[in-house]
């Protein structure tokens, strides 16, 4: 009897072959599940920190816009300034700012300007330190 039957040791072996194809695949398939949840949370953080420079560009514009003088950058746009106030409103609106990490602005006397803002993707942990983008820009 040697037909084309299969032979007792080989029996339930297709079976096996299928059980570890379908685990490969599903592997497979939780790796590119993984690389897609790591593709979004990098878009967002290439988001975040384009937007930052956006803002740090607009502020930086602004004051290009104005007469460019010390005393009238320092008074309006260091920290506190009423420029700074209606900036400050636009990166709140723009980007994830954490608690105790407003941005900072800070003229010197020679017209260097420089611009930290911060932001924390909502996805992070609380204890993850804060993103910063710094921009410093010679204003005359």
């Amino acid at each position: 009897m040697t037909g084309n039957h299969p032979s007792r040791a080989q029996a339930g072996f297709s079976l096996i072959e299928g059980l570890v194809s379908i685990l490969i695949f599903s592997l497979g398939i939780l790796a590119l599940v993984g690389l897609q949840a790591n593709s979004m949370q990098m878009s967002s953080g290439a988001k975040y920190r384009s937007d930052a420079s956006l803002l740090a560009s607009a502020l930086i514009g602004q004051m290009w816009v104005t007469d460019r003088t010390s005393t009238t950058l320092q008074n309006n746009f260091n920290t506190g300034g009423p420029a700074y106030a209606a900036w400050l409103s636009d990166v709140q609106a723009t980007l994830p700012v954490p608690a105790g990490n407003a941005p900072t602005v800070a003229v010197s006397a020679s017209g260097v300007v420089t611009v930290n803002i911060f932001w924390k993707a909502p996805s992070e942990q609380a204890s993850a330190p804060a993103h910063q983008y710094t921009a410093i820009a010679q204003v005359r």
